[in-house]
């Protein structure tokens, strides 16, 4: 639709067949293909640069009318665009953070929106925002059928504060038409308990997770291709389980020189790992085994497993330890005031001794001196 509307010369037969013809000449030698390339980008260039002052409103309302029909069908029942939460306003597309959408044009008295994506009837599945389906038996709470980013999810009640609300997502395997109250209290029951493992003791449960529907056995899960994740039995999970692939045992790589703590090598759903306290770090492609030759993987040397590991952020050396203060010895006051006595006493007895300290019977004769 956009290129329809401003590149159209682009999109028509003739261009097309003219541009087949001179590639055409090139592979026979009858044109240059830079002469070709340089016309092209002339006029093409043109033509961009014509719409580098086009306003947002501009393209939308090109873009509305040429996929008005795509969007509202008419009927025949009324007008295709009328806004079915105020009546008065007029559906049409709008642009926010997330990607274009539909809106109503009494924006913000009416805030009715609804995704571009449509069903089969060419009304969306939650055209009035979130679908009602009722409310739970037990919380009294409105549960509701709701189009997030990844797809569509039940979710329970509105939250209260900071607190987030029940929800659980649809498989793929899930037409949301089909929806209603009894599944989506059975959607909200999840992860739920299958039962008990009888090899092992250990409790079977079943939920959905970001890759999708899965099973789990302790630390074992299996994603679910073909069962449904509400109704798998007891007997078809321990089959799933029991043929599962087996991962390998944890492996020690070696002591952490920072924290004295073991480094182990993992297996993970893209292979394998090493570990150390909560940072993880894959291991190369090139280095692991594929899928069968898990036993065969070799152990990498503790060196390659902290490089790995610092370049999540781990650090390898431990913080040296600042040196304890000394603490200054306190004077005692009393040996201050005796020191200061000392001097004084000192000082004194050099100012007098000149005066006194030439014994009597060393006094010099003035005439020893006289000059014979």
């Amino acid at each position: 639709a956009f290129l329809s509307s401003f590149f159209s010369q682009y999109v028509e037969y003739s261009f097309t067949a003219d541009l087949e013809e001179k590639l055409d000449k090139i592979s026979d030698g009858q044109l240059e293909w830079k002469d070709v390339l340089q016309d092209f980008w002339t006029h093409f260039k043109t033509a961009v640069d014509g719409t580098a002052d086009l306003r947002v409103r501009e393209v939308l309302d090109n873009l509305n009318e040429i996929l008005g029909p795509h969007f509202f069908h008419d009927n025949g029942d009324g007008n295709p665009r009328q806004c079915p939460s105020c009546a008065d306003g007029e559906l049409s597309l709008k642009l926010g953070r997330h990607g274009a959408f539909i809106g109503c044009s009494r924006y913000p008295e009416c805030r009715h929106t609804r995704p571009l994506a449509a069903d089969g009837n060419g009304s969306d599945i939650t055209d009035s925002g979130p679908k009602e389906l009722g409310k739970h038996p037990e919380l009294g709470l409105d549960i509701t059928l709701r189009r997030g980013p990844y797809g569509f999810y039940i979710q329970l009640g509105e939250g209260e504060g900071k607190k987030k609300p029940k929800r659980s997502s649809l498989t793929k395997a899930m037409d949301p038409a089909e929806v209603n109250l009894a599944m989506a209290l059975k959607l909200l029951e999840l992860p739920r308990e299958v039962g008990i493992y009888p090899e092992t003791g250990q409790m079977v449960t079943a939920g959905i997770g970001p890759f999708g529907p899965f099973i789990k056995l302790a630390g074992t899960y299996v994603s679910l291709k073909e069962d449904d994740v509400l109704t798998i039995g007891l007997n078809r999970a321990c089959d799933l389980l029991a043929n599962a692939p087996k991962k390998p045992e944890p492996r020690e790589v070696g002591i952490h020189p920072r924290t004295k703590k073991p480094v182990m090598m993992r297996w993970g759903r893209w292979g394998p790992f090493v570990q150390h306290g909560k940072i993880k770090a894959n291991m190369p492609k090139d280095m692991k085994k594929p899928k069968g030759e898990e036993d065969d993987q070799e152990t990498p040397s503790l060196e390659l497993a902290l490089t790995w590991l610092a370049a999540k952020g781990d650090k390898t050396k431990a913080k040296k330890r600042a040196p304890a203060k000394k603490k200054a010895a306190k004077k005692k006051a009393a040996k201050k005031k005796a020191a200061a006595k000392e001097v004084a006493a000192e000082t004194e007895a050099s100012i007098i001794q000149p005066e006194t300290s030439v014994p009597a019977d060393s006094q010099i004769d003035p005439q020893e001196n006289t000059e014979q």
